[in-house]
């Protein structure tokens, strides 16, 4: 029953979009009676790009970054990360519409919440349905890239070895957020892009992959998130910035919206589940109880935002500043923390375990967990400043 469902899910998106809406009015092209957009990498050199721009625009520092699509951005005349990362890319980024369609589609939201068999789903941490095919997605257009040596996966037990002459390796959690799903609130793919150890090779498979698997967040080349919401936003770091693209419906193309996103020094915003307020330790306490008050180092009352969907709630920490923060030992380093970090601190930010910088850490479990915060630069020095700011208890409730 598990295959079959898999199987029509993962297929059931294979010609995604299958009947895109045309907006805005302003940038459509007519000819021959057929309403369309063109490419908006074709606008570039097009006198419809001129048309368009005379149309009253206001932004007179547009240029051609306003139709700049993401591998437009990453290849020779852009960013040139190299052909190998083009093609991986682009297969990742194709995954990656793909499970967008496959959350927002209405003939499977009723999976976020049940089993394959269609019981409930009681393990709030219990791997779901759709967890599983966008899995399943994402390793699909892996194999298909032929750039992927081996692909680790928070829903795998072990690494899976792809084939040996792939330069890249590729950690990943398909789905986080998804036991949220039912209720519309945001998800999202996390993933980061390692070089494969060569001088690993003559090793068995199953070893190498563990081992090419579980390297420090330091030698990190790429990572991203992709935001499931009320838009389609690809964020991504190649080693030199921050950048941010949202999915055009009208194209299929994710275009570059926020290029050198740079997180502000100080934000004005907490975001942790203050319902476990008991159980923090003293130090995590003071510094929220400080903020919250206006008395810290920033002379305004702190705000609380809480999503509970680890990449919702860092996006609006990367856009708006502040930090968010899990201080249990319960998020993964090897396919959330390390990815994460190298956003935030290609962004201008900072990340931490509340003591050590996350991106110092060698794993030693493909799984192993930690407590995570990432923030703004000044806001995460004054949260390191309290000290105790590590949860070390899990009373009775779930995880």
């Amino acid at each position: 029953m598990q295959s079959s469902t898999a199987q029509f899910l993962f297929y059931s998106t294979s010609t995604f979009p299958r009947n895109p809406t045309y907006f805005p009015l302003q940038n459509l092209v007519f000819c021959k009676n057929l309403c369309y957009r063109q490419r908006m990498a074709s606008l570039k050199s097009s006198p419809v790009k001129s048309q368009l721009n005379s149309g009253g625009s206001s932004d007179s520092s547009g240029g051609e970054d306003n139709f700049k699509t993401l591998i437009d951005f990453i290849g020779k005349d852009g960013e040139n990360v190299g052909d190998d990362m083009v093609i991986l890319i682009s297969h990742l980024q194709y995954a990656c519409k793909r499970i967008a369609a496959v959350v927002s589609s209405p003939f499977n939201s009723v999976l976020g919440k049940k089993g394959f068999d269609g019981s409930s789903m009681g393990d709030r941490d219990a791997p779901k349905p759709l967890d599983i095919v966008s899995n399943e997605i994402i390793l699909s257009s892996l194999r298909s890239s032929g750039k992927a040596a081996v692909m680790a996966s928070e829903e795998d037990d072990v690494p899976v070895w792809i084939t040996d002459d792939g330069p890249f390796v590729v950690v990943t959690d398909p789905l986080d957020g998804s036991r949220n799903i039912d209720a519309s609130i945001p998800t999202g793919t996390i993933f980061g892009i390692y070089n494969r150890l060569e001088k690993l090779d003559h090793l068995p498979i199953q070893e190498k992959a563990q081992l090419n698997s579980l390297q420090s967040g330091g030698r990190l080349i790429a990572a991203g998130y992709v935001l499931y919401s009320s838009a389609t936003i690809l964020c991504v770091s190649f080693g030199s910035g921050t950048h941010a693209f949202t999915l055009d419906h009208t194209t299929g193309d994710f275009v570059l919206t926020h290029p050198r996103i740079k997180i502000p020094a100080r934000g004005q915003i907490y975001s942790v589940n203050d319902a476990r307020y008991f159980d923090w330790p003293d130090g995590l306490r003071k510094y929220i109880d400080t903020v919250r008050q206006g008395k810290g180092k920033f002379p305004k009352k702190y705000s609380a935002r809480y999503i509970c969907s680890l990449v919702a709630d860092f996006h609006r920490t990367l856009m708006y500043g502040g930090v968010t923060m899990n201080p249990r030992d319960h998020l993964r380093l090897v396919y959330e923390a390390n990815p994460l970090s190298f956003l935030v601190e290609q962004a201008g930010g900072r990340g931490s375990d509340g003591k050590v910088k996350i991106l110092s850490f060698q794993p030693v479990k493909l799984h192993q967990r930690l407590p995570l915060f990432l923030g703004s630069s000044e806001d995460m020095e004054e949260l390191e400043s309290y000290g105790d700011v590590q949860q070390k208890i899990n009373p009775g409730y779930e995880v």
